[in-house]
């Protein structure tokens, strides 16, 4: 499931909870009003803000602002509120192609907005946009008291239009401006890294992905390969859906992840069924593997199906579901949490690869570790005599 939401209540929405607490004190004192039954706070204080205040305000603002107050009493850093267009460019992500500037942000524990990742030859990329660049500030707002999700809304836009971004790159504040552009996520890509090995490489879990793997999987072991590098780092995750037919590819049965809702049993998701169990696999993760790409990480662990190489995983684990509202807005809460095959929940701690690798080493040497390490295992395959 794509992209990554803390919610922190703006200026506007602290004012107008103000209101709703001044509602429910005259309230509780005054009771009904000439016999009818009392109104709600949240309608009290919209009739006060829209008959009182100053400064005119639209009902549906009002509302807006309600609900992203709602949303933070859950003190949820996942849960986000969609207004109806930025839902629409939302289920643009999660079908590979959207209009924007072509960059997966996430808030970190240290409440800094940092870019994940970078799609390439995007307006991002062409500005000089890296992962690990410290958002500041977008359209020339300061992103501290932001949600993610109105972050993103205020990257994403209509192609041709600009956006102003500034960013922190250690002691360096860059500002530039970028030219939103249509985005066709490449999100799967494979290559050969020599000896035998191929990289089957992901870079975020939108539709289809998990058809793709399976399909290269079965047509790598055709050709009789001596390994597979199932490259996830920096990949922000994406639909659970699309994570599940991922790990399949490289499993018979059993299972991938279990996720419990509240009031519920937990619910155990299984392979798919006709993976490929023999072909020897490696998986890369780094800091910016989250979510559904530890999904798929962890239940490759924890069943014993591959090596993890790279370094500790960013630790989201946590499962959302979005559901549209009345006026096409949504809402994206979290449902659950997903533990792996073994019960560990790795929410807040990330996955520990099995060979650690020291961050900031350059991505081709830890492929070349990958292939040394394929070629350890293609040794250990061999039958005795």
């Amino acid at each position: 499931m794509p992209a990554p939401r803390p919610l922190r209540i703006a200026a506007a929405f602290v004012a107008l909870l103000t209101a709703y607490g001044a509602g429910a004190v005259t309230m509780a004192l005054t009771g009904t009003r000439d016999g009818h039954a009392p109104q709600s706070v949240l309608d009290e204080a919209e009739q006060r803000i829209s008959a009182e205040a100053a400064r005119p305000v639209s009902q549906a603002a009002l509302e807006r602002a309600a609900v992203q107050g709602m949303l933070a009493a859950l003190d949820d850093q996942w849960s986000a509120y969609y207004s109806p267009n930025d839902y629409t460019r939302f289920e643009q992500v999660l079908s590979g192609s959207y209009t924007g500037v072509g960059v997966w942000i996430r808030r970190g524990s240290d409440g800094a907005l940092r870019v994940m990742s970078v799609e390439p030859s995007s307006p991002a990329a062409r500005a000089g946009l890296r992962a690990g660049d410290v958002v500041v500030a977008v359209a020339g707002r300061p992103v501290g008291n932001r949600s993610v999700a109105d972050v993103v809304a205020s990257l994403r836009g209509d192609a041709g239009t600009v956006v102003a971004v500034q960013v922190r790159r250690g002691s360096t504040v860059v500002t530039t401006v970028l030219r939103r552009a249509a985005v066709s996520d490449d999100d799967v890509s494979a290559t050969a890294l020599g000896g035998g090995v191929e990289r089957l490489r992901i870079s975020a879990f939108t539709r289809g992905v998990g058809r793709w793997t399976r399909t290269e999987v079965r047509a790598a072991a055709a050709r009789h390969i001596r390994g597979l590098v199932l490259d996830l780092r920096d990949n922000p995750g994406g639909l659970l859906d699309e994570a599940v037919e991922t790990a399949s590819a490289f499993l018979r049965n059993g299972p991938v992840v279990s996720y419990q809702q509240r009031g519920e049993a937990p619910q155990v998701l299984d392979a798919l069924g006709g993976g490929d169990t023999g072909v020897p696999l490696v998986v890369l993760v780094d800091g910016g593997t989250a979510s559904a790409a530890e999904i798929v990480a962890s239940a490759l662990q924890d069943r014993g199906r591959a090596v993890i190489i790279g370094s500790q995983t960013f630790g989201k684990g946590s499962v959302q579901a979005p559901s549209q509202l009345s006026d096409g807005s949504a809402l994206e809460l979290t449902v659950g949490h997903y533990l792996t095959p073994s019960g560990r929940s790795i929410d807040g701690v990330g996955v520990t690869p099995d060979l650690e690798m020291p961050v900031g080493i350059p991505p081709s040497v830890i492929e070349q570790r990958a292939v040394e390490v394929l070629s350890g295992l293609t040794a250990d395959v061999g039958g005795r005599g």
